[in-house]
């Protein structure tokens, strides 16, 4: 089976290389373009080019796929698969349509639950129990597409965007693996979804990233942990400086929604509307990371101040 593959960032990098070493002939790899980043805008290839010419692996890096325009290269590469793994383009029907066993997306969520572009965010700041990571066969759609493998796994009290991203790129890779040979044996079928269960994870937003403290502490900690380690939950000290939020737990007290109940031995607490939350890590405005007792004790921050936007 001769794959195309296309990805960009570091989870698509990951299932990349489970196709190279599960010994899948990959006769190319489209990837977005290289973007300028950092402090200085250093242009700087996708994880997936860095992968992909290491391994000698031909890379294509079109501006856009519309018109046709892609259609000599892949009568050139004649894939029998499109492997697609967080491109980040729309695919034209002229490519779904071009491979024999048609376009395989890997999406990092049970479809057809959290479809769209942060479905790893969004299950760990509603607070989900359960995510996982679906195959699917592409169609015209937004991850509408019948359904071909899944695997689920737990998610726990301390889990966050990271932990989750980094389990669903190692459970991804090997389920991608396994759908494409499923499909080449025909032990593996497609099903269609049921759209009436269909929910829609939509980009984090500045706003999504505000925390209100009057708001439970079960609900903001897990959006905390949903947003880290980014973009990161923030609100403001007294000061009004930004203070963003690495790492937090649930703890008890009562007090003013934002006020800072007490210091402890690694962070202080902070009351919300209902119940409280530890802060453990953080970011102040024009600082590196560091510990939340750290900010106490430099007297940036005092017991009974109120933190708020």
């Amino acid at each position: 089976m001769k794959v195309l593959f296309m990805g960009t960032p570091e989870i698509a990098a990951t299932a990349l290389s489970a196709l190279i070493s599960h010994g899948f002939d990959v006769v190319g790899c489209v990837s977005q373009p290289d973007r300028p980043r950092g402090r200085g805008m250093v242009l700087t290839p996708p994880p997936v080019k860095v992968l992909a010419e290491e391994r000698g692996i031909p890379v294509y890096q079109p501006d856009s796929l519309k018109d046709e325009s892609f259609l000599p290269t892949l009568r050139e590469l004649d894939p029998d698969v499109i492997a697609v793994v967080a491109y980040g383009k729309i695919l034209p029907s002229y490519v779904l349509d071009f491979p024999k066993y048609g376009c395989v997306n890997l999406h990092v969520s049970l479809l057809p639950k959290y479809r769209g572009a942060a479905p790893m965010q969004r299950a760990v700041m509603n607070g989900e129990r359960e995510t996982g990571v679906t195959t699917m066969k592409m169609d015209v759609g937004l991850d509408t597409g019948d359904i071909l493998l899944v695997e689920k796994f737990p998610i726990g009290d301390e889990d966050t965007f990271e932990t989750v991203h980094d389990t669903s790129a190692a459970i991804g890779g090997a389920l991608l693996c396994k759908t494409l040979l499923g499909l080449e044996d025909g032990t593996v079928t497609p099903h269609p979804q049921n759209h009436g269960e269909a929910t829609y994870a939509e980009k984090i937003t500045k706003e999504d990233c505000a925390i209100d403290f009057s708001l439970p502490a079960k609900t903001l900690h897990a959006r905390i942990r949903g947003l880290s380690p980014m973009p990161l939950a923030f609100t403001r000290m007294p000061n009004g400086k930004l203070l963003k939020v690495v790492s937090a737990s649930l703890a008890e007290g009562n007090g003013a929604c934002g006020e800072i109940l007490r210091a402890e031995r690694d962070g202080f607490v902070v009351a919300c509307g209902a119940g409280a939350l530890l802060f453990r890590t953080v970011i102040p405005e024009g600082k590196g990371k560091m510990s939340a007792a750290d900010l106490l004790r430099g007297r940036q921050l005092a017991v009974g101040d109120l933190l708020a936007l």
